[in-house]
């Protein structure tokens, strides 16, 4: 919401009439076109340098 009616400046009655892909279109539009999800080997990559501990939520 803070994009759409923030940055975009969209009234509240255009921002919740867009469909998610106009917003997610809206997005790549201000910040770029994204590389999509992470690799394997950088996904392992983050679990070893971010594990999750026992008893954590």
């Amino acid at each position: 919401m803070a994009f759409g009616l923030g940055v975009l400046r969209l009234s509240s009655r255009d921002f919740w009439s867009m469909t998610p892909r106009e917003l997610f279109r809206a997005v790549e539009g201000v910040y770029g076109v994204t590389s999509g999800a992470p690799s394997r080997a950088a996904l392992e990559e983050l679990m070893r340098r971010f594990p999750d501990f026992a008893g954590s939520t």
